[in-house]
């Protein structure tokens, strides 16, 4: 294949990738995106096969074979619940990938073209590969922090100790300093105390940060993971992978903004102070000295069914529990007998942005039935009735009302402003910011303490 060809063909799949992008940012073209973005890699993916460059093609289909296989049991076996931590491995492996090619091309730059008239390895690439060594480093030991966390294997809390900011920041430095070493005169000990210094950071930055803050850290390694990628793309002078790299680096930086901004918080204070963990919320159901009011499957089908309008908060119970498609049966049933439902869904709900849109849209929910905290903040005035499944800080009030609280100033959906609040919750602990609810305690809300897939079977056949 000609370079021309070549560059022709990667140009293609890249406006592709940017389709994908396209494509994603509305439930109801997400698949036609997802469809846009596998032909595109596959044309890139054809498009380097057919190169010149190749020289092994037995190679290749051996590392296709194994990788393609791990990669289709897990698709194949993993738990929508599972999906955060399973992005989180992906990333580190990415990052693992830029590290690895670095180190490939540093200690053979004339496969990859990238030695001068004396055979030494070009100063951009020493750029290039410094960078993307760092970045590349980072992504992985962030990612295999953020996977442990979000699967349980380590605890959710913040680790904090004294001084571990000034650590950070001296690490960080020592690593600039050695980067600029190594464009000057590249030698082995530089290259990998760059890296061996980028893999302590990264794990110095992702532990510190806890639960309640997992959303913004799986969109910013997402980042990092783009960025790593462009990286590697100039190391091997692939311009697809550099445009592709580009599109996820700066795409997740902008998810990471929103999810900052959907929580009142900054990037630089999400990383500085994370807060939440798992102690709260893996209390067994241990319930605080504070009078609330309880009711029952028949409890709440009855006041839903005799209501005008329904609004439904999904959140992370209802995902652990694997709740949507019952509650989507409960929805048609309160529909049939004329009552209005919709979905209110905050945009860090859930572990991971955007994870209660695929719950509802694997679910088969309306797209026309969904809406952002924005578009249906001002509704809960008029409704008779929010019906919150598993999500709990994104509906505590005391982040409007409560100056003192962590979450002050974060963003809400405002169901207690709903005439009744029915309230799905395996127990009354804490949720991952490790904050009482003080929903829970007013007088219009109704606690349904149950598995929720089970308290929503119960309402349908109460309906």
């Amino acid at each position: 294949m000609t370079a021309n060809i070549a560059a022709l063909a990667y140009l293609i799949s890249s406006v592709l990738f940017i389709l994908a992008l396209r494509g994603l940012s509305n439930p109801e073209t997400s698949r036609r995106g997802n469809i846009l973005g596998m032909i595109g890699m596959t044309l890139a993916v054809i498009t380097t096969l057919v190169g010149p460059g190749v020289l092994s093609y037995a190679e290749i289909v051996i590392a296709l074979a194994i990788g393609g296989t791990i990669g289709l049991v897990i698709a194949f076996r993993i738990q929508m619940t599972a999906m955060p931590q399973l992005i989180a491995a992906f990333h580190s492996l990415v990052g693992l990938a830029a590290v690895l090619v670095a180190a490939a091309a540093f200690y053979n730059p004339a496969a990859y073209g990238i030695v001068d008239a004396l055979g030494h390895l070009e100063g951009a690439s020493r750029i290039e590969m410094a960078i993307g060594v760092v970045i590349g480093a980072i992504t992985f030991s962030g990612s295999i922090v953020a996977f442990a966390k979000l699967q349980g294997l380590v605890s959710g809390n913040p680790v904090v100790f004294s001084g571990q900011h000034y650590l950070n920041l001296l690490i960080g430095l020592i690593i600039a300093a050695l980067v600029v070493l190594f464009v000057l005169t590249p030698t082995p000990v530089l290259f990998w105390a760059v890296a061996l210094l980028s893999f302590l950071v990264g794990f110095l930055i992702i532990i510190p940060i806890g639960g309640a803050d997992m959303p913004v850290v799986v969109s910013m390694l997402n980042s990092y993971s783009g960025w790593a990628a462009a990286a590697t793309g100039f190391t091997l002078e692939n311009t697809a992978l550099i445009i592709t790299g580009a599109l996820v680096g700066s795409s997740g930086a902008i998810l990471s903004y929103i999810m900052c901004k959907g929580m009142n918080r900054s990037l630089f204070n999400v990383i500085l102070g994370g807060f939440g963990g798992d102690s709260a919320s893996a209390a067994g159901g241990a319930r605080v000295d504070r009078p609330y009011k309880s009711g029952s499957a028949e409890d709440a089908a009855f006041i839903m069914k005799n209501a005008g309008k329904v609004i439904i908060v999904p959140g992370y119970g209802m995902a652990v529990s694997q709740a949507q498609h019952s509650l989507r049966e409960m929805a048609d049933a309160l529909k049939k007998q004329g009552v209005e439902v919709s979905y209110a869904v905050h945009p860090v709900a859930g572990r991971m942005p955007g994870h209660m849109n695929v719950l509802l849209a694997e679910a088969n929910v309306p797209y026309d039935e969904v809406f952002e905290l924005e578009e249906i903040n001002s509704a809960f005035q008029s409704t008779d009735v929010a019906f919150v499944i598993g999500a709990n800080d994104v509906t505590n009030p005391a982040a409007r009302d409560d100056p003192k609280s962590p979450i002050y100033g974060m963003p809400i959906l405002e169901v207690d402003k709903a005439q009744t609040v029915l309230f799905v919750k395996r127990s009354m602990a804490s949720g991952y910011a490790g904050i009482d609810n003080e929903l829970f305690y007013k007088d219009n809300t109704m606690m349904l303490l149950s598995d929720a897939k089970k308290m929503v079977e119960g309402i349908v056949k109460a309906l």
